[in-house]
């Protein structure tokens, strides 16, 4: 089941706006559901002025909940919302039920999907963080023996244990971490020595950028048309013309309120976006809230401080708009720079003006 509630404090803006927007994050948390694997049996939606302290829904809305559960036999409740500690501890208690926030959803996600090493690590590491806030004391039967003789109190408890050994899981995913990053830097130098221009290709989660770098490679990049596909960083040469080769790279996918752990945990796959020359952000032009999205990714890019770099933006999927809209070629500016570019990566659209504009730059 999903539970998703409309915050009057967290949006602003016209009512009919407000709606539309809280439908599309609806839309996208049951694909997040989809995406791991997970049937969705139902979906709830409500609105508060502000979240419950104890159980972010209200006790009212708690009582529903935990009918539905029992109506259907659902083992998993997902919230489209960060919850805190006692909130999920509180929900759990009251629908009888395994409880996930949005940040446990993506991560789940991200878990099945990591292929690398380096993702492999990156996840575990985001999961532990999330794991150790969420350690309660549900442990007093497990208590250690009292201490002997001149000693104060009860032993080491099964909880200060657990924290421990997630501490120091940690730190060692932290140091793992490091040396992929050394060697990471070495790769890049190396690739970097001929004087190659970067373009790191960003956007919002399942807009086709796999399917874009696969197009302009000729690479078997996993793409499917399901969020997350891609989480690990693929590079590769592009070859414009016999003058001209880059390297383009393939990053992960953003997505609306983008987890911190999850911005700090990726931080050496989204290096190379940051480190790169020109971003060419690809957006789903068929999507009513591609604006709202451009803005969802930029305000990433803002927090790995990529915010400054050249963008082009590329809308792909320009075959799923309306007949009479689906112009390709590229949009200049009044100074005749390239500021974007309309092209479909399925049909192989506009793909000629892309390379040009990639010249030109």
């Amino acid at each position: 089941m999903l539970v998703s509630v409309m915050l009057s404090d967290s949006y602003t803006g016209a009512n009919e706006t407000r709606e539309r927007v809280f439908q599309a994050a609806c839309a996208e948390a049951a694909e997040l559901v989809r995406a791991t694997g997970g049937d969705l049996v139902c979906s709830e939606t409500t609105k508060r002025d502000k979240a419950h302290t104890a159980l972010f829904v209200g006790t009212g809305k708690a009582e529903e909940l935990a009918d539905l559960v029992q109506q259907h036999d659902i083992e998993l409740v997902v919230f489209n919302h960060e919850l805190s500690p006692t909130q999920e501890r509180n929900l759990e208690k009251a629908l009888q039920c395994r409880v996930l926030d949005r940040v446990g959803l993506i991560l789940a996600i991200f878990a099945q999907r990591a292929q690398s090493q380096e993702g492999k690590l990156q996840v575990e590491l985001a999961q532990l963080s999330h794991l150790s806030s969420r350690l309660v004391r549900g442990y007093g039967h497990l208590q250690s023996q009292k201490g002997g003789i001149g000693l104060k109190g009860p032993g080491e408890t099964q909880l200060e244990t657990d924290r421990r050994l997630i501490q120091t899981k940690i730190t060692a995913l932290k140091k793992q971490l490091a040396n992929v990053k050394k060697q990471r830097e070495t790769r890049r130098k190396s690739r970097l020595s001929g004087s190659l221009k970067t373009f790191a290709i960003v956007g919002y989660t399942n807009a086709g950028k796999s399917t874009l770098f696969n197009r302009l490679t000729k690479a078997d990049v996993l793409a499917r048309d399901q969020l997350f596909a891609t989480l690990d960083t693929t590079a590769r040469r592009l070859y414009l013309n016999p003058e001209k080769t880059v390297i383009l790279t393939d990053t992960v996918g953003f997505v609306q309120d983008l987890p911190h752990k999850l911005v700090s945990a990726f931080s050496a796959t989204l290096e190379e976006t940051a480190l790169a020359d020109v971003l060419l952000h690809v957006v789903d032009a068929s999507d009513p809230e591609f604006e709202r999205k451009i803005q969802d990714v930029n305000d990433v890019l803002a927090e790995i401080k990529a915010d400054k770099l050249p963008q082009i933006l590329v809308y792909n999927k320009i075959d799923l708009l309306p007949e009479n809209e689906q112009l390709s070629g590229s949009l200049k500016n009044n100074l005749g720079d390239v500021v974007a570019v309309r092209v479909s990566s399925t049909k192989s659209l506009g793909l000629d003006d892309l390379r040009a504009a990639l010249v030109e730059i």
